[in-house]
């Protein structure tokens, strides 16, 4: 072991490196996608010709078929409003019945009913008793 010695290759990257992620604009991925649908097998070929993973090109091909690529951005809508179209409150919703109950499935299994017109607040302190916690 007199010649034994350790040499590891190794790379100093600078914060000024991105690495090899790009941002691609939906222009972009339309053209691209568009470009690989010409011919038989022109997915690979393109997808190597600019660089980016076949599966990349297979994502954005699927965006593209569903309609999530587009290539129009925020546009605006005329919109007319006529006074026809006035807003009604929703009839008032009638009180439950004191008939009506709850039941509650807590978490250590117990099971807790109670009138529908329990005041919430009585019931958001009596929960943590029954419950255990």
């Amino acid at each position: 072991m007199a010649c034994a010695k350790v040499i590891s290759d190794f790379e100093v990257l600078s914060a000024g490196d991105s690495g090899r992620r790009r941002d691609w604009t939906d222009e972009e991925k339309i053209r691209i996608v568009e470009e690989s649908l010409l011919g038989h097998r022109q997915g690979s070929a393109t997808a190597r010709r600019l660089g980016i993973s076949r599966s990349l090109l297979t994502r954005w091909r699927a965006e593209y078929r569903a309609g999530r690529l587009c290539r129009l951005g925020p546009a605006f809508t005329a919109v007319t409003v006529t006074p026809s179209a006035v807003w009604e409150a929703p009839p008032p919703v009638a009180a439950p019945t004191p008939a009506a109950t709850i039941e509650i499935v807590l978490r250590n299994g117990r099971r807790l009913t109670v009138p529908a017109s329990i005041d919430p607040k009585m019931l958001a302190r009596l929960l943590p008793v029954v419950d255990g916690r």
